[in-house]
């Protein structure tokens, strides 16, 4: 078993990174060389900008690399509670912008030419527990009636004709959407943010970044960069200049195995539309099949950072989970297991707009393989004078009580998770 991400390990080279140290002046340097990064070299790059791309370690190595690979219309939380906390207006509008967001990747894959296995098959969302579906029953009558009608709730006799397990009661089915592999992906991104004149560096931590005159001055650990904007698209970042950033994002881990080959003919059988799922327990799971006909199985597991000894825990607590959701696959083999972190935000929304005059956009909250990418095309857009595009630019972000970057809190929030799943 390797405890390395799938995709990146499976993922064609990256031809395009710059050699050399960093040196000179640029019109953006971008912190950050995932989706979101990426998405915005990109778009930058087509508006005629100098773009520098800088990343600590690979490019996609961070959440892009080390994700679900679904992208999805929905918002991390449940519809019904977002009506509540923002009201129907705000709450629908963020729903759009997440649907927004497939089209964002859709678009890109279609522009840039990125081979990526990209199907669209939706997401079905599993009912864990029987009134679980009466809530989704709930969730999907306002859903369709507020901003979705391409939504289908499937009841418990239908359920097995969308999934070959006893563990469920139903599902809400969201078409809009699909599944890729999120390496491939990232390659094919990063190579068209190049091709329009992009410079990629990774291995290249920032520092320090200070203000210069009309500009800023980024100091990293291969060299200093001059440059007119900064965009920062750490995620959760644990080193460098990035407090602010960090006392408002919780860094929560998130975990993932995957299976050898397995058949067609069992695959078939098991998962026979090829969705992307999720449950709705709160230490929930996701599944997907992947290009090469693996379950790729994760969840929280344990509320956790990532690190290779605490991925392997992690690992066995998801393989157990499997067996005891598809039986059928009790025996198949895990080829890896990794784990990565979400940037979680305490209202579980995204965050995107300005601080000290350096622009900024993160706290996907687990649903940003979409949204991220979105972000990206975005933020170009608001460096460039529209910062109405922005969907999230009214949003408030205070930072989390008693939060200074190191997320002491998580086991007590895993506890009480796993202890309102048994009686919720």
């Amino acid at each position: 078993m390797k405890l390395d991400s799938y995709w990146l390990d499976t993922a064609p080279p990256l031809l395009s990174a710059s050699e050399g140290p960093l040196d000179g002046q640029t019109d953006v340097v971008v912190i950050g060389g995932g989706f979101t990064g990426l998405s915005a070299a990109q778009a930058l790059g087509k508006r005629g900008a100098a773009v520098t791309v800088l990343d600590a370690g690979r490019i996609g190595g961070g959440a892009s690399g080390r994700n679900g690979g679904q992208v999805n219309t929905g918002v991390a939380q449940d519809f019904v509670a977002l009506v509540a906390q923002l009201g129907v207006e705000r709450a629908s509008a963020c729903y759009r912008a997440f649907s927004d967001a497939v089209d964002t990747v859709e678009r890109l894959i279609r522009e840039e030419n990125i081979d990526c296995n990209y199907i669209a098959t939706g997401k079905l969302k599993l009912a864990s527990k029987p009134h679980h579906l009466a809530h989704l029953e709930k969730t999907a009558e306002a859903i369709r009636r507020e901003v979705d009608t391409d939504i289908e709730l499937i009841d418990r006799s239908r359920i097995r004709s969308e999934i070959q397990s006893d563990s469920f009661h139903g599902g809400l089915l969201q078409r809009h959407g699909g599944q890729m592999h999120m390496g491939k992906f990232t390659v094919g991104l990063a190579e068209a943010a190049v091709r329009r004149g992009a410079k990629l560096y990774e291995n290249a931590a920032v520092t320090a970044i200070a203000k210069d005159g009309s500009g800023y001055r980024i100091t990293t650990a291969r060299g200093e960069v001059r440059a007119k904007q900064v965009l920062i698209a750490t995620g959760p970042s644990r080193h460098g200049p990035f407090g602010w950033y960090r006392r408002r994002l919780a860094p929560v881990g998130s975990f993932i195995v995957v299976t050898e080959p397995l058949s067609p003919e069992l695959l078939a059988q098991v998962f026979p539309n090829r969705r992307a799922y999720t449950t709705t327990r709160l230490m929930h799971n996701y599944f997907r099949v992947t290009p090469d006909s693996r379950l790729l199985f994760g969840g929280r597991a344990r509320f956790t950072a990532s690190e290779r000894p605490s991925d392997a825990k992690s690992g066995r607590i998801l393989q157990e989970g499997l067996a005891a959701m598809f039986p059928t696959l009790a025996n198949a083999r895990i080829d890896y297991c990794w784990g990565g972190l979400v940037d979680m935000s305490a209202d579980r929304l995204p965050h995107a707009g300005q601080h000290d005059g350096i622009y900024f956009s993160m706290g996907y909250s687990g649903h940003g393989t979409q949204m991220s990418t979105h972000m990206g095309q975005v933020m170009a857009d608001v460096m460039d004078g529209h910062e109405d595009k922005n969907p999230w630019r009214e949003s408030e972000w205070p930072a989390i009580p008693g939060h200074t970057g190191k997320p002491w809190f998580l086991p007590l929030v895993g506890t009480y998770y796993r202890i309102k799943d048994i009686f919720y």
